[in-house]
């Protein structure tokens, strides 16, 4: 149990440094393209920039799963350690930019979440509470692996998380004309930030039920 929990300090640490520099990025980005305040419609990125920008964000997933690779032993205590990096350098990502730039104000507050493979557009709430369920679901995986419980998802847990992730995904993904930044953007839809988590959740339970005995 120590070691699960001090190789979960690691990569927890490691993501909320990973989540300053990403921070540090974007404040140089917004220091270019908007010195007057982070606002809709976007303005227009140079192609070399948003290229650049592009690879960066693929290059931070493979990161992520290096690392939860590099921490876990097994397959799913793997994928454990990337949920939880993914959502400590999320959740930290929006706090190193508040210290930054005093920035986002609320987390209500629009922005671009992901530009892969089209721009991603919503409050910051969204993926604020999705990484928080991804920490917590992480570091329940681990610790089960880590005590012998297992965790052991069926078809319907497969197709609960789906329905969820798909949800998450169309509410961000939806407003295209917003991400492209030809128009402000349109209201988020919170009923599908709502059913997508809760999907989620549920699914997640399933596949941590103790098999029945005898």
């Amino acid at each position: 149990m120590r070691r699960a929990l001090r190789t979960l300090l690691s990569v927890g640490t490691f993501g909320a440094a990973f989540g300053l520099v990403e921070a540090a990025v974007v404040v140089y980005l917004r220091a270019l393209y908007y010195p007057d305040g982070f606002t809709f419609p976007l303005k227009p990125v140079a192609p070399d920039h948003l290229a650049v920008e592009m690879f960066r964000e693929a290059a931070t997933i493979i990161m992520l799963l290096a690392v939860a690779v590099a921490a876990g032993g097994r397959g799913w205590e793997r994928f454990g350690h990337f949920l939880t990096a993914f959502g400590v350098w999320d959740v930290f990502y929006y706090v190193w930019l508040f210290l930054f730039l005093r920035w986002p104000s609320s987390l209500l507050d629009v922005d671009v979440l992901f530009l892969l493979p089209v721009p991603w557009v919503g409050p910051v709430i969204a993926p604020v509470a999705v990484s928080l369920f991804m920490i917590w679901a992480g570091v329940v995986i681990v610790l089960r692996m880590e005590t012998g419980r297992g965790f052991r998802p069926n078809l319907r847990s497969w197709l609960l998380a789906g329905a969820g992730v798909a949800a998450l995904l169309f509410s961000w993904m939806r407003d295209l004309p917003a991400g492209l930044g030809r128009a402000t953007p349109e209201p988020y839809l919170y009923p599908l930030l709502a059913a997508g988590l809760g999907l989620m959740v549920w699914g997640f339970l399933l596949a941590c039920r103790e098999p029945r005995r005898g």
